[in-house]
């Protein structure tokens, strides 16, 4: 007997034969975390003048069009790593719940904190030193900059006062002075460890002697809050 062919199976067969092509959707959000992870490391690595956008593009795995979909250049590509970074550490230090601790515990996990940070995270450095270069022009128009900027000295403030209260720390304390001190005496061995350790004679990274740093560094802080 004929075999009969039905027109829809036939359709069918053609369709079951064909390559089924899926559609690669773009995600927006993964791609520019990718690009902004590479032009850190790029500019973290040699400045916002030694960079390029050919190797932050090479670095992220996008073609260079694709960056110029997201950012108008290399400047506000620049901008934006800052406020990630500042946002970063900024959030971080929310976390901590200082405002719930004891006056003299907050401030001894804010440096500790604060000290573990810069470690951990060396191109946070860098990027400090790069836009100083530059005079803080990028960060001076950018409103998420302040933003993520408010109540933090009003935070510490707050910790002043409790200690105040409580006997542990002396009155009249500038809290923006003690968080640039507090800052620097850790950014400062940090960022100058390799003359540092020509001038010493000593590893400055080694266990011990970041041990002993971070536990000098926080005496210090201290014998200026402690009542006299």
């Amino acid at each position: 007997m004929p075999t009969t062919t039905v027109e829809g199976d036939s359709d069918n067969r053609v369709a079951k034969k064909r390559p089924q092509r899926t559609k690669r959707l773009r995600d927006p959000v993964q791609t520019q975390t990718k690009i902004l992870a590479a032009a850190k490391a790029e500019f973290a690595k040699v400045g916002l003048g030694g960079a390029r956008i050919e190797s932050i593009a090479e670095k992220a795995g996008v073609n260079k069009r694709m960056i110029y979909e997201y950012f108008k250049g290399k400047e506000e590509l620049f901008q934006t790593v800052l406020e990630e970074m500042w946002t970063s550490i900024r959030t971080e230090e929310q976390k901590l719940a200082l405002d719930h601790l004891p006056p003299v515990e907050a401030i001894r996990t804010l440096m500790t904190f604060t000290w573990e940070y810069y470690l951990e995270h060396p191109e946070f450095m860098s990027l400090v030193n790069s836009e100083n270069l530059h005079r803080a022009r990028h960060v001076k128009k950018s409103r998420r900059f302040s933003q993520v900027h408010e109540g933090f000295i009003d935070m510490l403030q707050r910790i002043l006062d409790r200690g105040v209260a409580s006997g542990d720390f002396r009155p009249g304390i500038d809290a923006s002075q003690l968080h640039l001190t507090l800052a620097a005496i850790g950014y400062y061995y940090l960022t100058n460890r390799f003359t540092g350790e020509v001038i010493f004679g000593f590893d400055f990274v080694s266990k011990e002697a970041l041990k002993k740093r971070l536990e000098f560094n926080i005496d210090t802080i201290f014998s200026i809050l402690r009542p006299r």
